[in-house]
């Protein structure tokens, strides 16, 4: 049962990653002069519009997915270099806003709703189901989002951190055309590599395999570093401990 309400969870944890942060690429892109999302009905919310059906479960069942992404011609911004740069940047952005707001209501849900009422919810077993998949929601919601953001901003194509790459620099720096042309190659190693360690440290007596798992290091960062601020910020509001890296 655990495991069935993780599963929902992380579907529902999804939805609220992905399509705020592909509204917010549409968005951006529309402000900065490209109306093309717009004109294709991604400047929207519902998540319909945005989710990849296999990237959606994988993400769920997995931790890796991936939605659609919005169409862009960088062309058509009104300043070519500032509208790569801010509509490239913008669903992290948002995706770190929606962790800082998840984070907190996650401690809510534990703390003042299900512990404060554990054994009302304990004789309502459908109700303690409805609760832990509420709590589990936005807890992914928030760590999730926070490994979106770090993942997003690797500089590989076809990922946010190489739109990044490329607002700061010229067609013909080598630098940006080897990671245009190889990037995807990359990040497929980086999660088969990835994918490989986990299933080794899962299933053999081999823990220092997660050494090497490189992805692995970018989720650490991104709950540890990058998700400090939040966590402590939080934390030192409700009166609980402050994490320590």
């Amino acid at each position: 049962m655990s495991y069935l309400i993780e599963i929902v969870a992380g579907l529902i944890a999804v939805i609220f990653i992905f399509a705020p942060h592909e509204f917010a690429h549409a968005l951006v892109a529309y402000k900065c002069g490209d109306p093309t999302a717009k004109m294709q009905g991604r400047m929207t919310l519902n998540p319909i519009k945005h989710l990849d059906p296999t990237g959606f479960i994988m993400c769920a069942v997995v931790g890796f997915g991936w939605a659609k992404p919005v169409p862009i011609y960088p062309s058509n911004f009104h300043h070519y270099r500032k509208g790569l740069f801010c509509t490239a940047i913008a669903g992290v952005v948002t995706n770190y806003i929606i962790a800082f707001i998840a984070y907190p209501l996650s401690l809510l849900v534990l703390n003042y709703l299900y512990i404060a009422n554990y054994d009302f919810f304990y004789a309502n077993q459908w109700l303690d189901v409805l609760v832990k998949i509420l709590y589990y929601a936005l807890l992914f919601i928030y760590a999730y989002g926070l490994g979106i953001v770090v993942f997003n901003l690797l500089p590989l194509y076809p990922l946010d951190g190489f739109r990044v790459v490329e607002a700061f620099t010229r067609e013909v720096n080598p630098v940006r055309r080897f990671l245009r042309n190889y990037g995807m190659y990359i990040l497929i190693v980086l999660v088969v590599e990835s994918f490989l360690c986990d299933i080794i440290i899962r299933y053999t007596d081999l823990p220092y395999v997660s050494y090497f798992d490189i992805l692995g290091w970018v989720g650490w960062f991104a709950q540890n570093i990058l998700g400090f601020p939040i966590s402590a910020f939080w934390n030192w509001i409700f009166g609980f401990p402050i994490p320590f890296i």
